[in-house]
């Protein structure tokens, strides 16, 4: 079994930025977010960012955006007629109907489009959207938790990621690919 990241793996860029900018439009809310967003990805590159703070500046966005989830989902269908063009058609050809994608990115978000990526099988931060707030963040070590919850001790032969935030993921994959630009080395 294959497992891949989602941003800047399969997708070039941060999808769920990507798709706030996009929502400007509708929602002009979302303009005042933008500091707090990008210094929150600055930190989440630089491996700086704890699950927690992370989950709290999730809930705090999610109540900006979420007042009508139809217009959510609306939104996030026109969002990938425009931007699908960023998938990465090379590391999306290696995936198999039995293979993962794994994502710290909202779950509506890679639904909308799981059928252009080969597989069902996504395990991304789940959303309650009545409640406007994070169930589950699928983020570090909990993505490791929630593939264990599902999958056992099923052996991950290959896992393809851009970013050392994966370490945990990294650590029970047999072998390792670090994508980035659109190249993929294996590192381990």
């Amino acid at each position: 079994m294959k497992v891949f990241d989602f941003d800047n793996t399969l997708y070039n860029g941060e999808s769920a930025v990507d798709l706030a900018l996009f929502m400007i439009r509708k929602n002009k809310r979302i303009i005042l977010w933008l500091p707090r967003i990008f210094w929150n990805l600055l930190k989440y590159k630089l491996c700086l960012v704890n699950k927690d703070s992370m989950e709290q500046t999730i809930n705090e966005f999610l109540r900006v955006i979420l007042r009508d989830k139809r217009e959510l989902f609306r939104q996030t269908r026109q969002f990938w007629k425009t931007h699908s063009h960023k998938l990465n058609r090379n590391v999306i050809s290696r995936i198999g109907p039995d293979d993962i994608i794994i994502s710290a990115g909202p779950d509506f978000l890679l639904r909308a489009i799981h059928k252009k990526l080969g597989t069902p099988h996504l395990l991304c931060s789940e959303i309650d959207y009545d409640r406007q707030s994070v169930i589950w963040l699928n983020f570090g070590g909990n993505k490791v938790k929630r593939f264990r919850e599902l999958y056992g001790d099923t052996a991950i032969d290959s896992f393809y990621t851009d970013s050392y935030n994966d370490k945990a993921m990294m650590d029970i994959a047999e072998k390792v690919f670090l994508v980035r630009n659109g190249k993929i080395k294996r590192i381990k």
